[in-house]
């Protein structure tokens, strides 16, 4: 009789791609905890809890050490060149980080991040220069932003009146809560202080368009708010150009990513695989 002996061959799991998101101003990461959850299912996902509140990367005019930062934290976390995917703010991080230090990227996705470029890019940097743009960006609000609370009951209640937020699923808004406020004497208060938030809208870049404007050594796509009005106001002419056919309209506003997490989640998955692997 024949004894045929049992091999047994042991399969590693494959390694997810590594994908590193950067938050938007005034929005910690796990913020956007629902729609990372879903990417979790594709990627490793990696995350800065906040941007733009260590004093060694200090908020300044062109958000040149906000970009330093985001350098670094990717260099130091990673040991590979990573997908990197950052909404509204953290998008233009994104980009910026990209053109710095291609070796680290495989990758971008900006989410509702469009390139100011020609005459809106020499209008801002005129107001920036006469102390006028306040008027012209969200800074005009959140510099009055309120941002204290009795408890997160009460603020929960008082995020979900307002209109920009009542679209967000209840966990989300949650989410926000959990990590968006910390403790106070008085109770909770904003995590991302008002003064930070103002101070980032008032040092907009406004030479990416510039900097773009012979194109990335790494593939880039964007996904906008089909009724973003932030899109609206930038343009998306230069945007277009930068992506070409890499470019994708959802239903929602600025923040779609936090009010359709899993449709966003879905696209991005679906422009990282068309950027890596679309060769026409």
């Amino acid at each position: 009789m024949l004894h045929h002996a049992c091999v047994c061959v042991q399969f590693q799991p494959m390694t997810k791609p590594l994908l590193h998101f950067a938050h938007g101003n005034s929005f910690p990461a796990q913020t956007y905890g629902v729609f990372l959850q879903h990417l979790r299912a594709h990627y490793d996902v990696h995350a800065l809890a906040m941007h733009a509140h260590n004093p060694n990367y200090p908020v300044r005019n062109g958000w040149h050490a906000l970009t330093q930062e985001l350098i670094e934290e990717i260099g130091t976390r990673h040991r590979q060149p990573v997908l990197l995917v950052g909404h509204s703010m953290g998008g233009m991080l994104c980009l910026m980080a990209a053109k710095a230090r291609p070796d680290l990227v495989r990758a971008v996705v900006m989410l509702d991040a469009p390139v100011v470029a020609g005459w809106r890019a020499v209008l801002l940097g005129m107001a920036k220069t006469a102390g006028i743009d306040k008027r012209f960006s969200p800074a005009r609000f959140s510099e009055r932003r309120r941002q204290s609370w009795p408890d997160r009951e009460a603020a929960f209640q008082h995020f979900a009146a307002k209109p920009m937020f009542a679209s967000w699923p209840p966990q989300v808004l949650r989410d926000y809560m959990e990590h968006g406020l910390v403790d106070d004497p008085e109770g909770v208060r904003l995590r991302f202080t008002r003064e930070t938030e103002t101070a980032v809208y008032r040092t907009l870049p406004h030479d990416i368009g510039a900097m773009v404007a012979r194109g990335l050594p790494v593939p880039v796509g964007f996904i906008g708010g089909a009724d973003s009005v932030e899109s609206r106001q930038a343009g998306l002419r230069a945007t277009r150009k930068l992506v070409g056919r890499h470019m994708k309209l959802l239903p929602g506003s600025h923040l779609f990513p936090m009010e359709h997490p899993d449709a966003a989640a879905q696209a991005v998955h679906q422009m990282i695989h068309s950027l890596l692997h679309d060769k026409r």
